[in-house]
């Protein structure tokens, strides 16, 4: 059996790839290991159990709270929140462990599974490892010890948990937002009362979009992946700014009052300058990944602050943040993680920190957006290439050389084997976007010539 954990959880098509049995064991998988971690010693340990709207999110709710409570866990389940919300209410209700139903950006018929640790804190990988290893252990014939009679867990709903986390969104916010007229697209997914009901309650007056779902159209040319009617909605209301939310709404994208797109990188940049000037940026630091625009970096080293780079995705910019005591980092799909705030990325806190800005300021999003100039930044994938000679060749590496002087000091190459497929990544910025193209187009055929 190949690893059932990706980045993000384990994830795949209801009910083929991820059935009810599997969401099932691998629920009691990580009761028992949470529990022989010490967690649950002492006390009858309790969870948190969210989900998005989707469709398979029903029946694969019952098989995540039947698994834990069979595994004499009681369970509260706060209906559909977004997953920074599971996040935030398992460390609220000092609840042993959180899991969130949902497969984030992904169309509808994907679900996928989040578990959190004690404190909402996303598991390590040797966590995930443990609980695979058991459940793995179980499927093929080792008996689950099962508690019976009061032994058993309890399933209740909590109904105050969607207050709760607008409650502390609220609660964070350095200033209110009155005066502002924003335009949010909640891709028919998990935010679409939240994120509405908290800017609301911040002073905002609002648009709505992509706030109806039926279980099946999440993400439906709608959200953070599909900003074009968003960018529509904002100059047809004649709003300040539009915020785009994904399906399990932990990544924030923005859109200005001219219909142009703010990306992660911009937010971050935003967000940064907000938090040095209120002194909550830690070590005039923050954290982007290598796939953040060349334009972040320096703008950022322009204004005196430092960026340190993680390997892509939001869990290694959280494992860097965390490790260093940082306050700040995110991609720029629109991950942000406000550390002081949330334990994930959180796609409504960010966009409410973004707005917060906009109204403190009195300065348009597209003037604050623009302290950073994104690059011209050109992705080729080769395929069909051996991906594990990226780091090897010789050939590869002198035309990466030659490539890197050419562009200088205003641009770069970052070559990436994918962990999944045989495809390399070629990525290259430039200041000029033909000369991206160009040089992007000569490394692609290097890459062919010298791992085909």
């Amino acid at each position: 059996m190949g690893r059932l954990f990706g980045t993000d959880g384990v994830r795949g098509v209801a009910n083929a790839d991820l059935t009810a049995e599997l969401a099932l064991g691998l629920s009691v998988a990580a009761a028992h290991v949470l529990g022989e971690a010490g967690t649950f010693e002492g006390h009858r340990p309790t969870a948190v159990v969210g989900r998005d709207p989707r469709a398979s999110g029903e029946f694969l709710e019952a098989a995540v709270v039947a698994g834990l409570a069979s595994a004499g866990v009681d369970v509260l389940r706060v209906g559909v929140l977004p997953t920074p919300a599971v996040a935030y209410l398992t460390g609220a209700l000092g609840a042993d462990l959180g899991v969130m139903l949902s497969a984030s950006h992904n169309a509808m018929p994907d679900n996928g599974i989040k578990f959190f640790a004690r404190g909402g804190h996303k598991l390590a990988d040797e966590l995930e490892d443990r609980i695979e290893s058991v459940y793995e252990e179980h499927r093929t014939g080792a008996p689950w010890d099962r508690p019976t009679g009061a032994g058993v867990g309890r399933v209740s709903d909590y109904d105050e948990g969607f207050d709760k986390y607008v409650a502390h969104l609220i609660g964070v916010l350095p200033n209110r937002l009155d005066g502002l007229k924003i335009v949010l697209d909640e891709a028919h997914g998990a935010a679409a009362r939240v994120s509405p009901e908290a800017f609301a309650r911040a002073g905002a007056e609002i648009v709505t979009i992509g706030a109806e779902p039926d279980g099946l159209n999440i993400n439906d040319g709608c959200g953070s992946t599909h900003l074009d009617l968003l960018k529509q909605a904002v100059v047809e209301h004649g709003a300040d700014l539009g915020i785009a939310h994904d399906g399990d709404a932990d990544r924030c994208l923005a859109v200005d009052a001219s219909g142009a797109e703010v990306d992660g990188d911009q937010i971050l940049a935003v967000l940064a300058l907000a938090m040095r000037e209120a002194g909550s940026l830690r070590g005039d630091t923050v954290v982007g990944t290598v796939m953040s625009n060349l334009g972040f970096k320096l703008a950022m080293e322009a204004e005196g602050i430092r960026v340190v780079q993680t390997g892509v995705g939001d869990r290694y910019v959280l494992e860097a943040m965390k490790e260093h005591g940082f306050a700040l980092g995110g991609e720029q799909s629109g991950h942000v993680i406000i550390l002081d705030h949330a334990t994930t990325g959180d796609g409504t806190l960010t966009g409410l920190m973004l707005a917060a800005r906009v109204a403190a300021t009195g300065r348009p999003l597209a003037e604050l957006a623009g302290v950073m100039q994104r690059l011209p930044q050109v992705l080729v994938n080769v395929r069909d290439v051996d991906r594990t000679k990226v780091a090897t060749s010789g050939e590869l590496a002198a035309a990466v050389v030659d490539a890197e002087r050419e562009l200088g000091t205003t641009g770069r190459v970052l070559l990436r084997p994918s962990g999944t497929e045989p495809v390399v990544r070629v990525m290259v910025e430039a200041a000029d976007l033909e000369q991206a193209r160009a040089v992007a187009g000569r490394l692609a055929d290097v890459v062919k010539s010298a791992l085909g």
